[in-house]
């Protein structure tokens, strides 16, 4: 990294302080590549403000950073590191989408958990780890509102359904016959239904790329940022 990088001011000590008490992000400084780390955790805040007592990861902190992050030259990559129990099914969806559109060389990271919703959006970096602790919740679309008993909420759902499918087997090596029965595993969860997998078996799967922690998401990131060009050339 350039020298003029290495000397923070006390204001910028202060913005990267207060960058990653509201929204978790952080910026890399005096490493090998500029790395911005994004950490997507609790649960994912979508159109309705969550209790004060949940952990929540706000969707309209994220998907202003990634604008930010895409744009700004001098950020290398990004690295996600993902602990959530899921969320918002749309706003969830819509980060994943555009982390997959980034041109930025990015590298995701479940770390304890990766569950629900959390399945896209790991799988939305060009190349996933999870550590061997770490599981994967997997199951069918579900709703804590009122839903009507008609046929057209059910078919709602089944294209919502769709819809996610469509971007786990599209930016993972699973199978779409495969997830499918994950998905509809009524064996493993009690009262619901889906798979929990720990971390070797979402690799086993084609869920996740590879088994592996920091320095192995690191060490792929900084192989990335080395191999590919520059993002946007004048």
């Amino acid at each position: 990294m350039n020298s003029e990088n290495n000397g923070a001011s006390p204001q910028d000590s202060l913005a990267k302080e207060d960058l990653a008490e509201r929204s978790g992000q952080t910026l890399s400084s005096n490493s090998k590549h500029l790395i911005h780390c994004l950490s997507i955790i609790g649960q994912v805040e979508g159109h309705y403000v969550l209790p004060e007592q949940n952990k929540t990861t706000k969707y309209e902190h994220i998907i202003p950073a990634l604008v930010a992050i895409e744009q700004d030259r001098s950020v290398e990559g990004l690295l996600i590191v993902l602990n959530t129990v899921g969320g918002d099914v749309e706003a969830g969806l819509a980060i994943a989408e555009l982390i997959a559109g980034m041109k930025t060389p990015t590298v995701s990271l479940v770390v304890g958990g990766g569950h629900s919703i959390g399945v896209p959006l790991a799988v939305s970096a060009r190349r996933s780890f999870i550590v061997p602790s770490a599981t994967m919740t997997v199951h069918p679309v579900r709703s804590s509102g009122t839903v009507l008993g008609v046929p057209q909420s059910f078919s709602y759902f089944d294209r919502i359904q769709d819809r996610i499918v469509s971007f786990i087997t599209d930016n993972s090596r699973i199978r779409q016959e495969e997830l499918r029965r994950l998905l509809m595993n009524t064996e493993e969860l009690v009262m619901d239904v889906g798979t929990i997998l720990e971390g070797e078996r979402a690799v086993e799967v084609g869920l996740i790329d590879s088994l592996g922690g920091l320095s192995d998401a690191l060490e792929a990131l900084y192989s990335m940022i080395e191999s590919s060009g520059e993002r946007y050339p004048d």
